[in-house]
């Protein structure tokens, strides 16, 4: 697993992040750095904000108060910004989000041609590269209701890849998923921690923190309650909140 070196200014940083929705507030005073290579496991009940939390860093939310920072581009409501950021995060989310009329290659060449400009052999080449990558390269010119679930996560995987951001975040990923095709999307996210891309991964499977995870984030009513290492986490959680959780969450396991 590859380390983040010390001394190294934070890829992502969240200082004092505050959301509303309306008079509900979703996020309070959040303030987590993720330097680079480290793959951090957001966890918590439904609702506690973690979802919220990994749609601020790209802007598919807008947040009120304090400050976000990827890669040293400010994430503001100024659109040149925001584009930049895109760039560099990629992200899964519950539900695929394949285009339905486009082959599987299809789906993976299209924003790197439309939006980084890319010329189409080159786009083959990559999104083929990665395709092979999460083991889903001969399903390439199948179209996306061809695919079991699990496939298609993997493609939606293999589609953020192909972007070549330096983060990637993923939502709940295998929640939408049926219990047998877990392990396949799971087993590829290991390998990208592996190969040390920097990751943020809301998830209920907490033996995916325990293997990859170089902290673990516990979440609960918009707030950030306690970080720590898997082993200390797991071993020695320090609030209550944070014990009746796992406690919960592993007799469901």
């Amino acid at each position: 697993m590859s380390q983040p070196v010390a001394g190294e200014a934070p890829f992502i940083l969240m200082d004092g992040v505050e959301k509303w929705y309306g008079a509900f507030q979703a996020l309070k005073s959040i303030d987590l750095s993720v330097r680079k290579g480290e793959k951090i496991v957001l966890c918590g009940p439904s609702g506690s904000g973690k979802s919220t939390l990994i749609r601020c860093i790209n802007h598919l939310e807008a947040y009120q108060k304090g400050r976000i920072v990827v890669d040293g581009i400010v994430v503001s409501d100024n659109m040149k910004n925001i584009d930049a950021v895109r760039r560099e995060v990629g992200m899964v989310f519950q539900s695929f989000n394949l285009f339905p009329h486009l082959t599987i290659l299809q789906n993976c060449t299209l924003a790197p041609m439309r939006t980084r400009g890319v010329d189409r052999a080159t786009a083959e080449e990559t999104a083929r590269r990665y395709l092979d990558r999460v083991k889903i390269l001969d399903q390439a010119a199948k179209y996306p209701a061809q695919l079991s679930g699990g496939q298609q996560q993997r493609v939606a995987i293999a589609r953020a890849l192909c972007m070549e951001p330096k983060v990637m975040l993923f939502d709940e990923p295998t929640s939408a998923l049926d219990p047998e095709m877990v392990s396949e999307v799971l087993d590829t996210m290991v390998g990208l921690a592996a190969d040390g891309m920097t990751m943020i991964c809301v998830t209920h499977e907490m033996g995916f923190a325990r293997q990859v995870a170089d902290r673990v984030v516990f979440m609960a009513k918009g707030e950030i309650v306690e970080e720590a290492e898997p082993e200390v986490f797991f071993r020695n959680p320090v609030h209550r909140r944070t014990r009746d959780f796992l406690g919960q969450i592993l007799a469901k396991h």
